[in-house]
């Protein structure tokens, strides 16, 4: 998503060109930014129907299969991107972001769940964290390469919009050498033989016993049960607050104020004095402090567990929307108060990243049994694409009639996240499904009924067995 804002221009070039040369029509200021909208935006549809194909698929084919398939349409996304100039033709860029959005879709929700089901229990928190660091370094990555001392440029930019293909061909080369998730072997197909060999693979002779016996113990509880559709997930109440949280949480993602910060920051860095042609560097410096929040948040998780790293970044990410509202609000007025904000811009991108950033992708997968986990990665990812779309289309409009207050519609979002994961999410850190849906049940019933046993809770959810 970042390689879009560095070649805007030569776009929109290209954009102008191409109708002078079909239609000889020269473009009224409006119609170039309603193509230029609809060629970002597009990247969000693609990939709405790559998060709804992705669980099914996943379900069907396996994660590996899927996730190796899924290269290719990264790859002819990106051949598109490649040859758009040559052609003279826009449209293969909005078909290659199209297919992007597919890729991205498809990749983000079996991703996470292949990752996940990859993991011994005592490593799913850190390494569930990679996935928000990777997304991180993407984005990153991104803001680098668009610079103009490397792909920037009006001849390289389209090499700049392919590059994706390059990291697409590396992951269909890679993943030859993985096996397929080992949870997915025993207990969608049944093959334990399978499962203990892919278990080896991936953890060499170690001692995996513990994994084995729990998802021996969750293949007994789902015997007869087939997995779950999206609209049976949402249906079931006995996982109904498992999918409130993902809704919660995955919605205010998005919604928590990140893209509003972020557009704010170029007038931000312009009041405080940097030069117009150095801004670039300074948007680099906001994205860098996003990946190296990320990977200081490997540290912290282990002992702070994920339930307090949300509550801790959504409330403090809660007060500097606040802060900055007023500093923002004031820059015009009083000569340091940019620099007050500038440091508000990188504490808020602080806040993002050691928490959000890094908990929330594999949550889905912490929460919900196999039976659920292809739906509710399909339901989230869903949400995740749903509201950047709506809010790519509706956050310019907001910025015109709301100039700065804009942040206090995100800091409503903040708030209520920090109170709904206050009372109402358990801690997962080392726990299973099973464990931290008695959990879930434990905060719902009254206390004389919080003697709830795994053993109860794996006869109540949804292993409502024998449909």
């Amino acid at each position: 998503m970042s390689v879009m804002t560095s070649p805007s221009v030569f776009i929109k070039e290209l954009v102008n060109k191409t109708c002078e040369h079909r239609y000889g029509l020269s473009l009224e200021p409006w119609q170039l930014s309603l193509i230029w909208s609809f060629t970002v935006s597009i990247y969000c549809i693609g990939g709405l129907l790559g998060s709804l194909a992705g669980g099914p698929l996943g379900s069907k084919f396996g994660r590996k299969r899927c996730l190796w398939l899924n290269n290719f349409v990264a790859m002819f996304g990106a051949v598109l991107m490649l040859l758009s100039k040559t052609a003279m033709s826009f449209e293969m860029i909005m078909a290659g972001r199209f297919l992007y959005g597919i890729n991205s879709g498809v990749s983000l929700s079996l991703h996470a769940m292949y990752l996940i089901e990859c993991t011994p229990w005592k490593l799913r928190v850190i390494v569930g964290v990679t996935v928000g660091f990777f997304l991180s370094l993407g984005k990153f990555t991104g803001q680098l390469l668009g610079i103009s001392e490397l792909l920037g440029t009006e001849t390289l930019w389209p090499w700049l919009l392919g590059f994706s293909g390059f990291t697409a061909l590396f992951q269909l080369l890679t993943l030859f050498f993985l096996p397929e998730s080992p949870s997915f072997l025993l207990l969608d197909r049944g093959d334990r033989q399978a499962c203990e060999q892919a278990l080896k693979q991936l953890w060499g002779n170690k001692d995996y016993s513990r994994e084995l016996e729990e998802m021996l113990k969750e293949k007994v509880n789902l015997q007869g049960v087939r997995n779950y559709s999206v609209l049976e997930l949402i249906q079931n109440k006995t996982v109904r607050w498992q999918l409130m949280t993902i809704f919660v949480i995955f919605t205010t993602l998005q919604l928590c104020g990140a893209n509003a910060v972020y557009f704010y920051s170029f007038d931000v860095f312009r009041a405080a004095g940097i030069p117009e042609d150095k801004l670039r560097y300074a948007a680099l410096g906001t994205g860098l402090c996003e990946v190296s929040t990320t990977v200081a948040c490997f540290t912290i998780i282990e002992r702070t567990g994920k339930k307090a790293l949300l509550f801790r970044a959504y409330t403090g990410m809660s007060v500097v929307l606040i802060l900055l509202t007023i500093t923002v609000y004031l820059q015009t007025q009083v000569s340091w108060m940019p620099y007050c904000s500038m440091i508000l811009i990188f504490l808020f991108i602080f806040f993002f990243a050691s928490g959000p950033v890094g908990v929330t992708p594999p949550l889905p997968g912490e929460v919900f049994a196999q039976p659920f986990r292809p739906a509710a990665y399909t339901i989230a990812c869903t949400l995740s694409w749903a509201g950047l779309f709506v809010l790519g289309m509706l956050f310019p409009i907001i910025v015109e009639k709301l100039d700065y207050f804009c942040f206090l519609i995100f800091l409503f979002f903040c708030l209520c996240c920090t109170i709904y994961v206050k009372f109402n999410v358990p801690e997962t850190k080392n726990k299973t499904p099973l464990e931290i849906a008695a959990e879930f049940e434990k905060m719902r019933c009254k206390p004389k009924l919080k003697n709830f046993t795994e053993k109860k809770v794996s006869g109540i959810i949804s292993y409502e067995t024998k449909l």
